[in-house]
């Protein structure tokens, strides 16, 4: 087995496990942002932005470059683009079965009456 290879993806995957993080790197993925733009974008808490921000640089998913007073953010790897387009995919694939099912659970189900509910009549 390859073992730190698998405890290498399980951190990485574990860095990406926060959907403000996720935004965070889809925003990059068009290119380096300030920490502003980013919460400006995101229209979040300041300390929300960072917070993520600094668990993603501490896990090595982003770089930084200061400019200034500003500190930019970008991608450190740009796989990480064809690896955010391949979880949209799965998602849509699973949001298409889901659809898929309900529509045959619809279409198996028979009518319902209108009027509520039938009662039995005494004889």
């Amino acid at each position: 087995m390859n073992q730190p290879l698998q405890q290498f993806k399980a951190e990485f995957f574990k860095a990406l496990g926060h959907p403000t993080r996720i935004r965070i790197l889809e925003l990059l993925s068009n290119g380096e942002k300030s920490v502003g733009e980013l919460q400006q974008e995101m229209a979040s808490a300041g300390s929300t932005v960072s917070q993520q921000l600094a668990i993603l640089r501490m896990k090595n998913v982003v770089d930084t470059r200061k400019a200034g007073n500003l500190i930019y953010y970008r991608l450190r790897n740009p796989l990480i683009v064809d690896l955010l387009e391949v979880a949209r995919r799965i998602f849509v694939s699973h949001v298409t079965e889901l659809r898929s099912m309900t529509d045959e659970g619809s279409a198996n189900k028979p009518a319902r009456r209108r009027g509520g509910v039938s009662r039995k009549r005494n004889a």
